[in-house]
């Protein structure tokens, strides 16, 4: 399999999935602005979205949209346990918060990074991601991790997203649930391995 990246962007979830997964796989980094990789391959060709995260499977189909592709990269290790099986109760759970960070907090975050967003709108947003993140240092209370005992696909997704805090003006330290979260996050092996890869460990530290 192989990986198509952009440093820090939402890929850094399936990427640190495929580690956590313990199976083989390709990077290929992705110029956003110029839509080419660095290999000088038309990404477009790849993934007509023109977006990260994409990954090309072993059959040589591609796989797009970072909620699928987690689940399905946590299906081909289900002995790790990154996702419930499929049809539980506790899978639907799973796909939930995946949607819940995908819909609630990754787009939002996107209108702060985009230059053409009035100041005026950033804050609001800022604020609607504030009430996000309200909820979701409630729901983590005590737990380690958003499904309980054990990290799970969406704590990558969540992990990502929370990072961004530090370019978009959100203090994540407002939130000491979700500070001691990522800093939890960061301290697996396989999270900071994704980190190295991506040459983003000098960026968590600050």
């Amino acid at each position: 399999m192989k990986l198509y990246y952009s440093p820090g962007a939402c890929s850094l979830s399936p990427h640190i999935v495929l580690r956590e997964a313990g199976l083989a796989f390709e990077l290929e980094k992705v110029n956003l602005k110029t839509k080419q990789t660095e290999t000088g391959a038309d990404f477009r060709a790849v993934n007509p979205k023109g977006y990260v995260p994409a990954l090309r499977l072993d059959d040589g189909s591609v796989l797009t949209e970072g909620p699928a592709v987690v689940q399905y990269i946590a299906d081909l290790a289900p002995e790790r346990g990154l996702a419930p099986a499929a049809g539980t109760l506790a899978r639907y759970r799973l796909m939930e918060w995946l949607n819940f960070i995908s819909t609630e907090l990754h787009k939002a975050f996107g209108a702060l990074f985009n230059p053409l967003t009035p100041e005026d709108w950033k804050t609001f947003v800022r604020g609607l991601i504030g009430q996000r993140l309200d909820y979701i240092a409630g729901q983590l209370g005590e737990r380690p991790y958003l499904m309980g005992e054990t990290f799970t696909v969406p704590d990558a997704y969540l992990f990502t997203i929370l990072r961004w805090g530090k370019w978009t003006d959100i203090d994540i330290g407002r939130w000491p649930v979700l500070k001691t979260y990522v800093e939890r996050i960061a301290a697996r092996p396989a999270v900071h391995a994704a980190l190295a890869a991506e040459r983003l460990l000098q960026e968590q530290e600050k």
